[in-house]
């Protein structure tokens, strides 16, 4: 496991002076996730461009006989992981729609084609794995969506936003190329956990503006990054933090962002409502703004038992 991943692995400095916990240890099996998503057309658009999914991963042993002390051979044992992930496509017509689509579908291809899953982040090793293998895979999506391009005309040009988090206990892995965004609410407070790759991004990222005046800059929606786009490399960012009890995910799309303020978006999951109930609520608030764009939001809550 040598591959260079080359992404920021550390928490940004705001979330890490946040935390006031120490972490918690314990099996993955052991983990309450309370997730749920949903997505809305909005109303203005007449087709849904994005697509989301939520899977449950994981491996199993059962003992079904044995003459070895219970002491020494477990009856069950287990790992399991979340994966999540949120597609905005563009293109057009149809074809922004079958981009996010075609991009979730190869993906989830793509792991079940891994055959050693790891489920288990014991040291730095596998981590660097864990993050260099979601990197390529997100390449390999995203040639996949080239090739379809190349071969059929009317798909010149489409393209998709991707974001998705894995965790595995208490490890999240986060991977992203657009503007599809991934919030953390710790301690009441929100962190975007995820970066812009957008033309005003990247001017505030030079110094060239200042940050607050990318929401409202005539290029914040300008997309640098995309999957199925003309570069040939996606290039995506790849990151890990370490969950705590009590911390609430939150994946979504612009259709989200650009309707609701980030206060607005802490208010709710502050509220303590389960996932479902969360991601129905801000559904609700991006249309009650004018739901100009597709919206689509996952909202998952972390439990650690501490025995």
């Amino acid at each position: 496991m040598s591959h260079e991943a080359g992404t920021d692995t550390a928490e940004t400095t705001s979330l890490q002076d946040a935390t006031k916990v120490i972490k918690t240890h314990c099996k993955s099996a052991l983990v309450q996730v309370d997730v749920a998503g949903l997505t809305h057309t909005g109303k203005v658009r007449p087709n849904n461009e994005d697509h989301f999914l939520i899977g449950r991963f994981g491996r199993f042993l059962e003992t079904l006989q044995t003459n070895v002390p219970a002491t020494d051979v477990a009856s069950r044992s287990e790992e399991i992981g979340y994966g999540m992930v949120v597609a905005d496509g563009m293109g057009g017509a149809a074809a922004g729609e079958f981009a996010s689509q075609l991009a979730v579908s190869t993906l989830v291809k793509l792991v079940l084609e891994t055959p050693d899953w790891i489920l288990r982040i014991d040291d730095s090793g596998f981590a660097e794995e864990v993050m260099w293998r979601a990197k390529e895979r997100l390449e390999q999506v995203n040639a996949t969506l080239a090739t379809h391009a190349e071969n059929d005309p009317t798909l010149r040009g489409f393209g998709t936003t991707l974001t998705l988090a894995t965790s595995l206990g208490s490890d999240m892995f986060l991977t992203s190329v657009g503007d599809s965004r991934a919030y953390l609410l710790r301690q009441n407070q929100l962190y975007q956990l995820t970066r812009d790759h957008t033309v005003a991004q990247g001017l505030a990222d030079r110094g060239m503006i200042v940050q607050h005046e990318v929401a409202s800059h005539h290029m914040h929606h300008v997309l640098t990054k995309v999957l199925g786009g003309k570069a040939k490399v996606a290039q995506p960012d790849v990151r890990k933090i370490i969950l705590y009890d009590g911390d609430c995910l939150l994946l979504c799309s612009d259709g989200l962002t650009e309707m609701v303020p980030n206060a607005r978006i802490q208010e709710t999951l502050t509220a303590g409502q389960p996932a479902i109930m969360a991601a129905k609520s801000l559904i609700d608030q991006a249309l009650a703004a004018g739901g100009r764009d597709n919206v689509t939001v996952i909202v998952a809550r972390y439990r650690f038992p501490t025995a």
